[in-house]
């Protein structure tokens, strides 16, 4: 067996001067311009991996200006063939936000932890099995299968670049996204999204201003804000989470929603409105405020998240949600038992559906993943399902497969995202031994 947490060990100070390069670029998607579809710094951190990929003697491409890849050819597999394994993983970012004690856009080291947005999610990882492809070459081996890193730049933003790459190349055999958690995932919730629409009388919603503060589908709001006609401004102070784990923060939105409910100023219905909101999503993670408290064996309990409030018009409010539910329960049962817990006057249309996605978790090449895992970590490697969303649910034959180890939880998105130098060594050591297994026949 190749000793790869010796090669990862020889070679660890060139992979970081190289993932340095990839930190650096602010790779937070823009407006789009002519050869950037997702705007200049993602088409930009495109470019580091294909000139990366050219330097190390690999066959590189850009698809449709929006997914890069970097090929190995097989020495099995035909020129002609089309068939190849996959590894996607993403070089677009969340913005950077507030509250950092480290630069943003910067690989730092401090003490034996790494930090810089893209660390966890997503250039540290897709990174290590770029570089570990180049590691396996320059240790002599030959791959019986092609192999693809395929690197995309909007996954952040709704994962419109892979229907780009589709449009022009074929989906690869089979292959893993580092874009989630081990062990190998092989299911992945449901997730829909809805906003919820509320009308009231135009006087009834004059004494209360905009709301105001950083509201994202990717994160529980920490910071919200709004201003009375009295003068009275309002404030709310949560903990920042992802939207997946809204147990591990504070939703400045129920707390915002608690402090007017009991508002005199306003007028009785829209404190009952507010009053709903509190009762029905503050510390409700599992759909217990409105009686949809769902789960199964294999993904656990549903989750709710507020993810937006907003004042829309001089008579309408708006609440967005985020529902991320089992495996074997339809977005048909979720939707009806919304609809029953809705405050009067409310209308529901879904902005987002995604749902479940399930492999066979006896496959042959899963249980290679497995092998790989349980042999690196002396762990489980007994397949799971996660209530996150990554490019399994875009690309076909695709499969989460890390970074984050079991207990690892709410990283990601967050000011001072990390690594620990052990665990990002222990991924790029998983990486090359996963490439290697998927690639020999």
């Amino acid at each position: 067996m190749r000793d790869y947490q010796g090669l990862v060990a020889t070679h660890w100070e060139d992979f970081l001067q190289v993932l340095a390069q990839m930190m650096a670029i602010p790779s937070v998607k823009g407006a789009p311009v002519a050869g950037a579809p997702f705007g200049e710094k993602p088409r930009a951190a495109l470019d580091l991996a294909l000139s990366l990929g050219k330097a190390w003697g690999f066959k590189t491409g850009l698809v449709n200006e929006a997914v890069a890849y970097v090929e190995w050819q097989g020495q099995h597999t035909p020129a002609t063939s089309k068939d190849y394994i996959g590894i996607v993983g993403h070089l677009d970012v969340v913005a950077a936000g507030t509250g950092w004690h480290f630069p943003p856009f910067a690989l730092t080291q401090d003490q034996e932890t790494l930090y810089g947005r893209g660390i966890l999610d997503n250039k540290g990882p897709i990174m290590s099995c770029l570089y570990g492809l180049k590691l396996l070459k320059d240790q002599g081996y030959q791959p019986d299968k092609t192999v693809r890193i395929l690197l995309g730049s909007d996954e952040e933003s709704g994962m419109s670049d892979i229907p780009l790459y589709l449009a022009k190349e074929v989906p690869p055999t089979f292959g893993f996204t580092p874009d989630c958690k081990y062990p190998v995932v092989y299911g992945e919730r449901g997730v829909v999204g809805v906003s919820l629409v509320t009308a009231f009388a135009p006087e009834e919603l004059a004494k209360m201003g905009t709301i105001v503060g950083e509201q994202n589908p990717a994160s529980v709001p920490d910071q919200l804000a709004v201003t009375l006609s009295d003068g009275q401004t309002l404030t709310a102070t949560g903990v920042r989470s992802p939207s997946n784990a809204p147990e591990l923060g504070k939703n400045a939105i129920t707390l915002l929603a608690e402090k007017l409910a009991t508002t005199a100023l306003l007028a009785p219905r829209i404190r009952q409105y507010f009053q709903w909101v509190v009762t029905s999503f503050h510390e409700q993670h599992h759909g217990e405020g409105i009686d949809l408290m769902l789960a199964d064996p294999d993904s656990g309990k549903l989750i709710v998240t507020p993810i937006s409030l907003q004042k829309i018009a001089e008579d309408q409010l708006e609440l967005r949600l985020s529902f991320r539910y089992p495996v074997t329960v339809s977005e048909d049962r979720v939707l009806s038992g919304l609809e029953k817990a809705l405050f009067s006057g409310t209308q529901l249309t879904v902005t987002r559906r995604l749902p479940s996605v399930v492999k066979d978790k006896d496959g042959v090449e899963i249980q290679k993943l497995t092998q790989v895992y349980e042999q690196a970590t002396g762990l489980s490697g007994r397949p799971v399902t996660t209530t996150g969303g990554t490019y399994a649910r875009k690309m076909p034959n695709i499969i989460a497969f890390g970074p984050s180890f079991p207990g690892q939880k709410g990283i990601a998105h967050n000011h001072d995202e990390y690594m620990t130098v052990a665990d990002l060594q222990k991924n790029l050591e998983i990486y090359i031994a996963a490439i290697e297994a998927l690639t020999t026949a």
